[in-house]
C-alpha cells in the first residue's frame, strides 16, 4: 500500500499545492487592497442618508394602499432626490408612486443619470445610462431590470441604478473587479462567484485533509522505532554475509532496529543503490537464509513473486531483529572498488554515448552480458562546454535549454550495463550512456548526474567503479530468444546477442528494438551485418516518430510492433525466452503485454535500471 500511497500523495499533492498556492495568493491579494475602494465609497457623496422633514399634506400609506392597483406587502417613505415618493413591495416586486397623488413614477435614463450623478463624488463624467434587463456578474445580488451608468475616471467607476425604485445598488471600480477575480479564485466558483460550498472547493479541501493525513502516513511508516533508541542501548547482533555459492564473506556487528543496507554501510560494505536506501530504485536486493519475514510493499513493488518466495528482500527495508545471514549477489565486489581508465568515447548517437574502459585488472568472468558496474560519480562542478559533442550532432544539443553550470553537489553511485560481452572488447569494459538533460523549459529539474559526469569524460581520465552486479544473465539452454529493449537498454541486449552469436548458438533470435526516429537509433548497421552473416538472427528498429517502410523499417511502438508481426500468430510461444530492457513505460507496456499472453514469469527476464 505505501508504493502507492506515495505515487498517489504526489500526484494529488502536486494539484491541490497548486490550489494552495491559488488559495494564499488571493487572500493575500484582497487583504492588501483597500476595503472603502472596493466597496466603492471613496467617490460617494457623502451626507446623502441624512434624514429629512417629510412634508405635510401628503397622503398616508394607508390612503396609498387602498388605491393601488395590485397586492401590496410593504409600504416605504421614500425620498428620490427632492420628490416624496413612497416605495411598495410586493413579493421580489417593487414600484414607486407620488407621495402626493398616488401617481406611479418612473425611473427613466433622465433620473438614473440624476441619481447616479448626485451620488457620485469624483471627477469624472457620466456616461449615457444602459438599460439592463438582466444582472450582470457585477450586479449579481439583484434583481432587474436597472440602469448601469459609467462614469470615465481612472478606475472606470460604475453605478447601478434600480429600474424599480431609483435605489443605488452598487458602485464598482477596477479595485473591486480586481477583488472579485481573486474571490473567484479563492472559492473556486467559476461561475456565480458566491457559492464557498460548491463542489471543486469541497473536492479541494477533501484533497488536502488527504495529503495531510496520507503524508503523516508516509512519515510513520518512514521511521522505526530503532531510530529513536541509541544504538548503545540496541541488543548487538550479528549480521553474516555469504556469496550466493555458500561461501561466507563476512560477518559483521549491528544492533536490533537496524536495516541492513544501514548495518553493512556502518561497516564499509556498500550495496548497490541508486537511491540511497530510499526504497526506490530495488537494487539493494538481499536474500534471507532460513525464514524470511514477510515482504513490505516496497518488496513486492521491486521484486518478482517468485523472488519473494525464495526470501529476497530489499536491505533497505529490511530489519535486523535478530542475528541474521543473508546472501548477495557480487560478493567480494560490494566493497571492493577499482579503477579504470577511459580508452575512448564515441558519440554513438546524439545523445548515446559509448564509453570503454581499461581496468588495471583483467576482468573476470563475471564480467557476463546483463551484469552492470556502479559508477562512482564524484562531486564536481562543470561548465557546459566541458560536454563535448561531434559537430554534426550540434543541432541536437543546441536545442537544450542546460544551465551554464552544472554540477554535483555530493558523490553518488549510478547503474551502467555492460554493452559488449569483454572478450570481444579485448578485455576493455563498453559502457553504453544515455544523457539526461533533466527538466526543459517550464519543467526545470536538474541534469542526470552521472551522464552529466561520464559525458564530460576524455580519454586517459580516471573512473572508479565497483562490480559487476546484477542478475540479469543468459539462461543455458537453446530455447528460442526474443529481445525487446529501447533506449539505453540496448546496452546489455547488445551484449548478448553478440554472446550467443559468437558461441555459434543455433536458435532462433530476435531482436526488436525502439528508437523514436533513425536518427535516435544506435548500432543499426552492427545489427543489420549481424543479421545478414547469422541466418538465426533477425534485427528489426521500431521508429515511433517516422520510418521509410522501403527501407525495411517499422513505425510504431516496439511492444506493439513485436506482437503483431511475432507474438501473436507465434505457434509455441511459451516456449521463449524473453530479454527486455528499456525505458520504464516501454517496459512495463511490455510486460504487462507477456502476461496477458499468459507467458510464465519466470521466461521473462528484464532490467529495469532500477529507476
Amino acid at each position: 500500500m505505501t508504493p502507492w500511497t506515495r505515487k498517489l500523495h504526489k500526484w494529488v499533492g502536486l494539484i491541490i499545492a497548486l490550489q494552495f498556492v491559488i488559495w494564499t495568493a488571493s487572500g493575500l491579494t484582497m487583504s492588501l487592497l483597500d476595503a472603502d475602494t472596493v466597496a466603492g465609497q471613496q467617490h460617494r457623496t457623502k451626507n446623502l442618508d441624512e434624514p429629512r422633514m417629510w412634508p405635510t399634506g401628503m397622503l398616508s400609506p394607508a390612503q396609498i394602499v387602498a388605491v393601488a392597483e395590485r397586492p401590496v406587502q410593504t409600504v416605504e417613505a421614500f425620498w428620490l432626490q427632492d420628490r416624496p415618493v413612497y416605495r411598495l413591495v410586493y413579493e421580489s416586486t417593487a414600484w414607486l408612486v407620488d407621495a402626493a397623488d398616488g401617481q406611479p413614477v418612473l425611473v427613466d435614463s433622465v433620473t438614473a443619470s440624476e441619481i447616479a450623478a448626485e451620488d457620485y463624488s469624483g471627477n469624472g463624467a457620466a456616461g449615457e445610462p444602459e438599460w439592463m434587463k438582466a444582472a450582470t456578474l457585477e450586479v449579481r445580488d439583484h434583481q432587474a431590470p436597472m440602469w448601469r451608468v459609467p462614469f470615465s475616471d481612472s478606475e472606470d467607476t460604475t453605478l447601478y441604478v434600480s429600474g424599480q425604485d431609483g435605489r443605488v445598488l452598487e458602485r464598482r471600480n477596477d479595485t473591486w473587479r480586481i477583488f472579485d477575480f481573486v474571490w473567484m479564485l479563492h472559492i473556486m466558483d467559476y461561475t456565480g462567484r458566491q457559492d464557498f460550498n460548491n463542489p471543486l472547493v469541497i473536492m479541494a479541501g477533501s484533497g488536502g485533509l488527504w495529503i495531510a493525513l496520507s503524508g503523516f502516513w508516509l512519515l510513520v511508516t518512514s521511521f522505526r522505532l530503532g531510530e529513536f533508541v541509541p544504538k548503545r542501548w540496541r541488543p548487538a547482533r550479528e549480521l553474516t554475509v555469504f556469496d550466493p555459492d555458500g561461501t561466507k564473506l563476512r560477518s559483521v556487528e549491528s544492533h536490533t532496529g537496524d536495516s541492513v543496507y544501514l548495518a553493512l554501510a556502518r561497516n564499509g560494505l556498500q550495496l548497490p543503490s541508486n537511491c540511497g536506501g530510499g526504497q526506490s530504485c530495488g537494487l539493494c536486493e538481499v536474500r534471507v537464509r532460513g525464514i524470511a519475514p514477510a515482504p513490505t510493499s516496497s518488496d513486492r513493488e521491486h521484486l518478482s513473486q517468485s523472488r519473494l518466495k525464495m526470501g529476497h528482500r530489499l536491505a533497505c527495508n529490511l530489519t535486523v531483529a535478530a542475528n541474521t545471514q543473508i546472501e548477495v549477489a557480487g560478493g567480494a565486489g560490494l566493497w571492493t572498488e577499482r579503477t579504470a581508465k577511459v580508452e575512448t568515447v564515441t558519440a554513438v548517437t546524439p545523445f548515446l554515448r559509448e564509453i570503454v574502459l581499461a581496468t588495471d585488472t583483467p576482468p573476470g568472468p563475471e564480467f557476463q552480458p546483463g551484469a552492470y558496474l556502479q559508477v562512482h560519480v564524484p562531486d564536481y562542478t562543470l561548465q557546459r562546454h566541458d560536454i563535448d559533442h561531434p559537430e554534426h550532432h550540434r543541432s541536437d544539443w543546441a536545442a537544450l535549454d542546460l544551465p551554464t553550470t552544472l554540477a554535483n553537489k555530493e558523490p553518488v553511485r549510478r547503474s551502467y550495463s555492460l554493452a559488449l560481452p569483454v572478450e570481444k572488447a579485448g578485455g576493455h569494459l563498453t559502457l553504453l550512456a544515455r544523457f539526461s538533460p533533466g527538466g526543459q523549459g517550464k519543467k526545470r529539474h536538474p541534469t542526470g548526474k552521472g551522464s552529466t559526469y561520464l559525458y564530460s569524460l576524455k580519454p586517459g581520465d580516471t573512473v572508479r567503479f565497483s562490480g559487476p552486479f546484477g542478475d540479469f544473465a543468459l539462461q543455458p539452454g537453446n530455447r528460442e530468444k526474443i529481445f525487446i529493449g529501447g533506449g539505453a537498454g540496448m546496452a546489455p541486449l547488445r551484449a548478448m546477442v553478440h554472446a550467443l552469436l559468437d558461441g555459434g548458438a543455433n536458435e532462433r533470435i530476435h531482436f526488436w528494438y525502439g528508437a523514436r526516429n533513425l536518427r535516435e537509433a544506435p548500432y543499426v548497421a552492427e545489427m543489420a551485418e549481424l543479421a545478414e552473416r547469422h541466418p538465426n538472427f533477425t534485427w528489426h528498429l521500431v521508429l515511433s516518430e517516422e520510418a521509410e517502410h522501403g527501407a525495411g523499417l517499422i513505425k510504431g511502438l516496439v511492444h506493439e510492433a513485436t506482437h503483431d508481426a511475432l507474438l501473436r500468430d507465434h505457434p509455441d510461444i511459451h516456449s521463449c525466452e524473453f530479454y527486455l530492457c528499456g525505458p520504464p513505460a516501454m517496459l512495463s507496456a511490455t510486460r504487462q503485454l507477456l502476461n496477458k499472453l499468459g507467458v510464465d514469469e519466470a521466461m521473462a527476464a528484464y532490467d529495469d535500471f532500477k529507476i
